[in-house]
């Protein structure tokens, strides 16, 4: 994974054999990036991507494999504990078209990822609300 600044955004390319998710959160980390929204595309082999059941406070997922183009990556950063914090959805193409995302959990990258993290000034932290289980904004 490479990452540089240009002006209040991260851009970053990830590549072939990186777990995607995770080399975000290490930028994240790395860059202090506290605040800001994910965009991104590329190509994987792997996706593991969820749906939550608010009626059961529950994620379930799947899991594809095989080469696939990444259409769209969106998400946000924002904190929680104190620490940086991921929420992204993306959607993958197969090579007959069929298209599948949701919640992006984790994907490996097959050939490259580019991805921009766009900073926003001051800060969101995050808290567990007790209907939902869901991590939303703190307002």
């Amino acid at each position: 994974m490479q990452c540089r600044k240009s002006g209040g955004t991260l851009v970053m390319r990830v590549d072939r054999g990186d777990e995607l998710v995770s080399a975000i959160l290490n930028a994240c980390q790395k860059e202090n990036v506290r605040f800001g929204s994910v965009t991104g595309l590329g190509a994987v082999d792997h996706a593991v991507v969820g749906l939550y059941h608010v009626s059961e406070k529950k994620y379930d997922s799947n899991v594809f494999d095989g080469e696939m183009e990444m259409t769209a990556l969106t998400g946000n950063v924002t904190t929680m504990n104190g620490k940086p914090y991921l929420h992204l959805h993306a959607s993958f193409a197969k090579a007959d078209g069929q298209v599948i995302g949701g919640h992006l959990n984790e994907a490996v990258v097959s050939g490259t990822g580019e991805i921009f993290i766009r900073t926003v000034e001051g800060g969101m932290d995050r808290r567990v609300d007790p209907v939902t289980g869901l991590n939303v904004f703190d307002l």
